[in-house]
């Protein structure tokens, strides 16, 4: 019985030699034969085992090597966020102040630009005409009445008013208004719509005609003594100067020592150039000296200071004439107080007739006067008023509006 088995297992040994021993495994483990003492030692049948055994270590490796990532990927977005966060609260914490300031200061403006818009949107050709209610003398008279006490009260001179007073009534005597406005209001809007077109006579944008003059520039101031020309004339230094441009002070007022040393301390406070020379010199001489160092040093505008005494005297006047004669001014502005009624009207005539006013500075426009000097003067010579004053800081000069004047002329405040 051994032997024939034995028998049998040779000559399967036999057969499987001539096979492939990848057949040989694949017959073995399909038909699960048992292993037996001479199968043992064959290498086809023990490595296919050690591979297998292999190949799950492997694949482990790549599984430890996410975890060991971890930490890294999770700390570089814990990093991210807080940069990020705090830079926004800081945009945010510089932009939320800034916001409100300036979006109220544009409220304020746009809500003053607006109601100035409405004012005086309708003017009042749009109202008189050919149909509507006519205008009666009586009524139209007491109205005017009335407006002529604003007017006085505004520090426009008497002469003024009564002329003003008189082509309002011209030009609306007998004529007939829109029925949906009363008397009073068409009459003051008639008496504005006078107003203004006095005001708006050669409107004069002081920037603008700087900034077209070839240098130097040469500018001259004429005014009494008290008005505040010095002051102005530092104002307008200071205003050329924070546009880019260089000034050279002349002090032509040697009549008066302490003219000389007040525009002198304005020239160091500004850091500009002060020509002078001493008491009692000539002051067309000072004058020319200061247009020479412009040139000669390439400065774009000359501001000359003159002597201020009362405009009724004689010499003052010739030695105006004789400085405009030397210097040739390219404007010549009058320095006038806002508060000095009559006398500013006489005043601006008196230089307007010797040497010819350009322009009108009114200073002191910060006190109680409600600026019917600017009207007053605008009416008598013809001329624009460039600036007005108001206060004693070098910032403190703005350019004239004629809608802001009127206002303040017909203000209850």
């Amino acid at each position: 019985m051994f032997e024939s088995l034995k028998s049998k297992m040779k000559s399967l040994f036999s057969r499987s030699k001539n096979l492939d021993e990848s057949k040989i495994y694949k017959e073995e483990t399909t038909e699960q034969i048992p292993p037996t003492i001479e199968q043992v030692p064959e290498p086809a049948v023990v490595q296919p085992v050690e591979q297998k055994q292999e190949v799950p270590v492997k694949e482990e490796a790549p599984a430890v090597e996410p975890v060991v990532d971890v930490p890294v990927v999770k700390d570089e977005p814990k990093a991210e966020p807080k940069k990020s966060f705090f830079s926004f609260g800081k945009s945010e914490s510089t932009k939320t102040p800034e916001e409100p300031k300036l979006s109220r200061k544009e409220m304020l403006k746009l809500k003053k630009q607006e109601k100035l818009e409405a004012k005086h949107s309708v003017d009042s050709n749009d109202i008189v005409g050919d149909s509507g209610k006519k205008i009666k003398e009586d009524p139209l008279d007491e109205i005017l009445d009335e407006l002529e006490i604003i007017l006085l009260e505004a520090d426009v001179a008497y002469s003024v008013v009564e002329e003003i007073k008189t082509g309002v009534k011209e030009n609306l005597m007998g004529k007939k208004y829109d029925r949906s406005y009363s008397l009073e209001q068409v009459v003051e809007m008639a008496l504005k719509d006078a107003i203004r077109n006095v005001l708006k006579i050669n409107e004069f944008d002081f920037d603008q005609w700087l900034s077209e003059k070839d240098r130097p520039t040469v500018i001259m101031f004429v005014g009494i003594n008290g008005t505040g020309k010095t002051t102005a004339i530092a104002k307008i230094a200071n205003r050329i100067q924070s546009d880019g441009k260089t000034v050279v002070m002349a002090a032509c007022d040697t009549f008066r020592a302490g003219a000389i040393e007040q525009l002198n301390i304005h020239a160091d406070k500004l850091g500009c150039k002060i020509v002078k020379q001493a008491h009692d010199a000539d002051p067309a001489a000072v004058a020319y000296d200061a247009i020479e160092h412009a040139k000669s040093k390439r400065k774009d505008v000359v501001l000359i200071d003159t002597a201020g005494r009362m405009q009724t005297n004689n010499n003052l006047i010739e030695e105006m004439k004789k400085i405009v004669r030397v210097s040739k001014p390219d404007l010549k502005v009058f320095v006038g107080d806002s508060l000095a009624g009559n006398d500013a009207i006489e005043q601006a005539k008196v230089f307007d007739a010797a040497v010819g006013i350009d322009a009108v500075i009114l200073t002191k426009i910060d006190t109680d006067a409600k600026g019917g000097a600017a009207l007053s003067i605008a009416h008598t010579i013809g001329k624009p008023i460039a600036f007005v004053c108001n206060g004693q800081e070098y910032g403190d000069i703005i350019k004239f509006n004629t809608e802001w004047m009127i206002d303040r002329m017909f203000s209850d405040e």
